[in-house]
């Protein structure tokens, strides 16, 4: 099975970078202002040949034909209520909204409220874990079990039914990540290794996604929509060059990284 997901975080109006999800610079570079935004889903909706959700996947569907492409917003920041979901429907899109629980009700985040409501209007909810531990490979399976399994607690008792999708903060994803995912009842496990696979790994099906940061074209957004080989190829490579460096400095990488943006 394959699809083509891609990955935003936040849209924001203007330069207000901490009006939505996480604060500073380093979120920052994950959020589009609203105009780029509508550019992105423009171009996007234009390229799509075929537009779809992971419950289709959980389904099996589509068996053939063109890829799906799915749209998966991270962290639950205010915007995806107050912004995103209101731009997918009049595209005739529903997007993918994973929240971070622990910061429900938080102000630049959504609320208990909006969240059903988003589930009610069509778009698929999952879990971002409770407190976004980063990096999320590096925790024992205690942790990770309890992450998944409080998380989509919460979220079942805000939605009044089981959460079977989740994804993976600061794209720290192992096999163990989602054998713990698997044993809290999560069926499908977005990560950000960008690939078009969707494969079984401990009774998950993990989803491979394209990440979009700010200052990202509308154009490359469309040619990874569209499938196309060169743009996906860049992105990979960049995932791999960067896994590597993450491999050989561990916290030492991430510490950098945070001086460097924050």
């Amino acid at each position: 099975m394959r699809a083509i997901a891609l990955l935003y975080h936040d849209v924001v109006a203007g330069r207000d970078w901490e009006a939505s999800g996480f604060p500073g610079v380093s979120a920052a570079t994950y959020k589009l202002q609203r105009p780029e935004f509508e550019r992105h889903l423009a171009a996007v909706s234009a390229a799509a040949k075929q537009r779809g959700t992971v419950s289709h996947l959980l389904a099996g569907e589509p068996a053939r034909g063109p890829l799906p492409v799915l749209l998966t917003f991270d962290d639950g920041g205010a915007s995806a209520y107050g912004c995103v979901a209101d731009l997918l429907e009049r595209a005739g899109w529903r997007g993918h909204f994973l929240i971070t629980t622990d910061y429900l009700d938080r102000p630049g985040f959504v609320t208990r409220a909006q969240v059903r409501d988003l589930a009610a209007r069509g778009h698929e909810i999952g879990s971002h874990t409770c407190s976004h531990p980063t990096p999320m490979a590096a925790c024992r399976w205690e942790h990770l079990v309890d992450e998944w399994t409080r998380s989509t607690g919460v979220l079942a008792d805000v939605l009044g039914a089981p959460v079977r999708v989740a994804s993976v903060p600061g794209g720290a994803f192992s096999p163990q990540v989602a054998r713990a995912a698997t044993a809290a009842g999560i069926a499908a496990l977005f990560t950000s290794e960008p690939t078009t696979a969707c494969v079984d790994v401990g009774g998950c099906l993990v989803i491979g996604r394209y990440l979009v940061r700010r200052g990202t074209s509308a154009a490359a957004a469309a040619a990874l929509a569209a499938g196309q080989l060169a743009v996906r190829l860049r992105q990979l490579w960049f995932w791999n060059l960067k896994k590597a460096a993450k491999a050989v400095g561990g916290r030492t990488y991430l510490a950098l990284r945070r001086a460097v943006y924050d």
